[in-house]
């Protein structure tokens, strides 16, 4: 199939290498120009484990390409998918539309057959609706089919996700466009997953109920731990304990830092605006929303007390500073609010992150190390704050030259019996 995906981020580049590996012709667009060029010449924007490799595979067997011109992508698919950004608006916390809106433009000036017209971006429920009236006139009813098709892949986990998903959503009502993205599909909910046809409304409002439910067990399990400490109960059993309930599950039962990312912090809040809009209460996702935010202060407080109030000069190292292990995402991340409380109160801060260094922090104030020996040399606190798979066996008592160390594990990489055999203080969440 012909196939053209607007908006060459995260959603549309991953989507777009996937479905031309599954054989399909995949123009892949963007108005950046310098984004497309750096594409072309194999240079990808994003850090995502097996996405280079896919897209120069694909680009070899001239099966997807990239380019700026937006009007001759849109005549030569069958198949337009909207993959660009839905940005929270700071103002009013609702889903900024106008990326959307333009490319419904640009796509009305350029019907010249029958398209599918499909959603992929993450927009409030009846935003298909809305596509759907800019796009009608007297003359063209027959030319397109909105369609919703929400996106549900892990930033580190995309192309698994993608490949082996649990369930297609198709969100259509009309039996032509159905069929079409039933076969194109086909290939992947042949091999698993369940492919589910709804209504459109119902399909944009699937996905930001799954992400707002997956935001809450998140939330709920960091609750639990903050009690855990209090009693010295260790959270991983009680993790274990509820997660082998089959009602419950085990996945995003494990306490940490507080979720983040491109999706979970969006997408809660635009959940509250439509809820508002339309006059219901949803008081679970905004406790949910609450407890995350505040999340940093409660380890923060906790950092206190393993300084002994003391954070002047105190030389402290981040193993990691994106929101989770697998990318290079820093949206919401906790060490965006911990960092900079830190060097407020005098601290020194370094830190080692496996995909670069980050251009979130100031670097006269927080330095950036390319290993994890010369970021931690001469610290008296590692925070590991990412999960990363090279932090999970570390000779903590050779990093620190047989100094006594502090570590604080905000993974729960580590066991607290071994390390005190080790005569390392060690910290950790709900343990």
């Amino acid at each position: 199939m012909k196939i053209c995906m607007i908006g060459s981020g995260y959603v549309g580049l991953v989507s777009g290498s996937c479905f031309s590996d599954l054989g399909n012709n995949v123009i892949c667009v963007d108005n950046n120009l310098n984004k497309i060029n750096n594409l072309k010449n194999g240079v990808i924007p994003i850090y995502e484990p097996g996405l280079k490799e896919l897209i120069l595979r694909n680009v070899k067997q001239k099966r997807l390409y990239f380019t700026t011109d937006i009007s001759k992508s849109i005549q030569k698919s069958d198949i337009i998918f909207i993959c660009v950004g839905t940005p929270t608006n700071k103002k009013t916390n609702e889903a900024d539309l106008k990326y959307v809106y333009q490319v419904v433009k640009d796509i009305k000036k350029n019907l010249n057959k029958y398209k599918i017209i499909v959603t992929k971006s993450t927009v409030p429920v009846t935003t298909g609706d809305k596509i759907e009236k800019l796009l009608k006139t007297k003359n063209n009813e027959k030319l397109f089919n909105v369609v919703s098709n929400p996106e549900f892949l892990r930033e580190g986990e995309a192309i698994r996700d993608f490949m082996f998903p649990d369930r297609v959503i198709v969100g259509t009502k009309n039996n032509k466009a159905n069929n079409i993205l039933k076969n194109l599909y086909s290939p992947i909910t042949k091999k698993k997953g369940i492919y589910f046809n709804t209504s459109r409304r119902a399909a944009e409002i699937i996905k930001y109920a799954a992400n707002a439910f997956l935001a809450t067990k998140i939330t709920f399990i960091n609750e639990i731990s903050n009690l855990c400490e209090k009693l010295k109960v260790d959270i991983t059993d009680v993790s274990l304990g509820i997660g082998t309930d089959e009602r419950i599950g085990a996945r995003f039962l494990r306490a940490g830092p507080g979720y983040g990312g491109s999706c979970f912090p969006k997408d809660t809040r635009a959940l509250i605006s439509t809820s508002k809009k339309f006059k219901t209460d949803l008081s679970i996702v905004k406790s949910t929303i609450y407890s995350n935010e505040t999340r940093y202060k409660y380890l923060l407080n906790k950092i206190k007390i393993i300084l002994n109030n003391n954070f002047k000069n105190k030389k402290i190292t981040f193993l990691g500073v994106t929101f989770k292990a697998g990318t290079d995402d820093m949206r919401d991340s906790a060490s965006l609010k911990l960092i900079p409380y830190l060097i407020k109160k005098g601290a020194k801060i370094s830190y080692y992150e496996p995909t670069g260094i980050k251009k979130s922090f100031d670097e006269k104030k927080v330095n950036y190390f390319n290993n994890i020996k010369d970021a931690c040399k001469g610290c008296d606190l590692i925070i590991i704050h990412t999960e990363w798979n090279e932090f999970k066996q570390l000779n903590f008592n050779k990093l620190a030259n047989n100094r006594k160390l502090k570590i604080y594990d905000l993974r729960n990489l580590y066991s607290p019996s071994k390390m005190k055999v080790k005569n390392i203080e060690y910290y950790s969440i709900g343990r």
